[in-house]
């Protein structure tokens, strides 16, 4: 038999171990080692150098996390059997295995209009065939279809174990220091008041601490500017390279890539041939990096051009402000970038385009943080907090962008 208590080392919590058996198996997969070459960050590594962590290392955080609440949960009292610990222990070890190349970048654009998370949902069900049924209940959990809503809470909600590691994680990575939160004092405030995560009210400071971090990290970090021009820059690739495949023209790209490339899928596909999960499983940065080192050459100007844009970071200029761009403004730049390249207006527009990015540090319409108080009485934080205006922070940010090539005026 294979001893199946490993440890792992990892740079933030220390030392992390596997507590079940069933869970050393699933690491093993090679759905699982998958992330090890994907990109917790996508390209957030142009800006901040040391953001060069995987999903991999998240989703072992996230289950390391998961074990220290559901101790305190029940040393609390609250009931967890043998059977649900290791259900939502999995269902947040899996919680992200749907992720495509560069994680959130490129979701939608290779496969359009599914969601990581509808795919983690077909690649648990399919693992679940081969673990003959083992799981089962981290698939109920993890679509929130368990009779104890806390547990799902524990995977998804504003205060899961999911945004606990991420934050604690990409803070440490990118050394953003804003983003740290005390993730120790929150896990061992945790309790369960009908049937919903809490909050005890010694945390509060701890909460808010959170919330701030969490808003911090979206502006310095997740949409960092360049990060955003970068990744942008990545979508309009992946768009130019679809355009030009459903076109005919054979682009030099790994064959799983070229798979994606070549066809749009449904969700229902999926469903229908498991053979594309198989494909999109073999699919990663490395495919994407390799197609891009490829078209640098491309006869196709818009192609080679945003590759080269990305593989020597000669990266696109990115405006952002808080009112939308003038039409009349990106059709200037259009035309000037349609003369200076000797490209279509349309063909233009991969290398000049606008659209809006927003935030909230906090959403109090979708499983809210409650505080608990020793008389049992439950309230909002937005409404408990009294050392900052929460509420503030729960309005959505919306900022408008506009890329376009450096090099070609922008007149405001």
């Amino acid at each position: 038999m294979q001893n199946k208590k490993k440890i792992f080392n990892d740079p933030v919590y220390g030392f992390i171990t596997i507590p079940y058996g069933v869970i050393f198996d699933l690491i093993e997969h090679p759905y699982f080692q998958r992330l090890r070459r994907i990109q917790q960050l996508g390209l957030t590594n142009y800006v901040y150098t040391g953001a060069t962590h995987s999903r991999f290392q998240h989703a072992m955080g996230a289950m390391h996390l998961m074990g220290k609440a559901l101790n305190t949960l029940k040393s609390k009292g609250h009931e967890i059997t043998d059977e649900e610990a290791i259900g939502v222990t999995i269902a947040i070890l899996l919680h992200d295995i749907g992720h495509g190349p560069f994680s959130h970048t490129l979701e939608r654009t290779l496969v359009t209009g599914i969601s990581h998370e509808e795919l983690s949902v077909l690649f648990m069900n399919k693992l679940n065939e081969e673990f003959d049924g083992q799981l089962s209940l981290a698939i109920k959990i993890f679509q929130n279809q368990y009779h104890k809503k806390f547990l799902h809470q524990l995977v998804s909600s504003q205060l899961d174990m999911d945004r606990m590691d991420y934050l604690n994680r990409d803070s440490f990575f990118t050394g953003v220091y804003e983003g740290v939160i005390g993730y120790d004092r929150i896990i061992e405030m945790l309790n369960v008041s009908d049937d919903n995560l809490v909050i005890e009210a010694k945390g509060i400071y701890s909460i808010e601490k959170f919330i701030i971090s969490r808003r911090l990290m979206y502006w310095q970090v997740y949409l960092h500017k360049t990060v955003l021009a970068v990744e942008q820059t990545l979508v309009k690739i992946l768009e130019r390279a679809k355009e030009l495949a459903e076109k005919g023209e054979k682009l030099e790209a790994s064959e799983t890539l070229n798979i994606f490339l070549n066809d749009e899928f449904t969700l229902d596909d999926f469903k229908k041939d498991g053979q594309l999960l198989s494909y999109f499983a073999n699919l990663d940065d490395y495919d994407i990096f390799s197609g891009l080192k490829s078209w640098i050459s491309s006869s196709d100007k818009v192609l080679s051009t945003l590759c080269r844009s990305v593989i020597d970071r000669q990266l696109l200029k990115i405006k952002i402000q808080n009112e939308a761009f003038s039409p009349k403004q990106i059709d200037a730049l259009l035309n000037s970038t349609s003369s200076e390249y000797g490209i279509s207006k349309q063909e233009a527009s991969y290398l000049v385009f606008s659209d809006t990015t927003s935030n909230s540090a906090y959403n109090p319409k979708a499983n809210n943080i409650n505080i608990l108080y020793k008389d049992g009485s439950t309230m909002d934080i937005t409404e408990a907090s009294d050392q900052l205006n929460i509420s503030v922070l729960s309005d959505p940010v919306v900022k408008h962008y506009l890329c376009y090539p450096k090099g070609i005026l922008s007149h405001s």
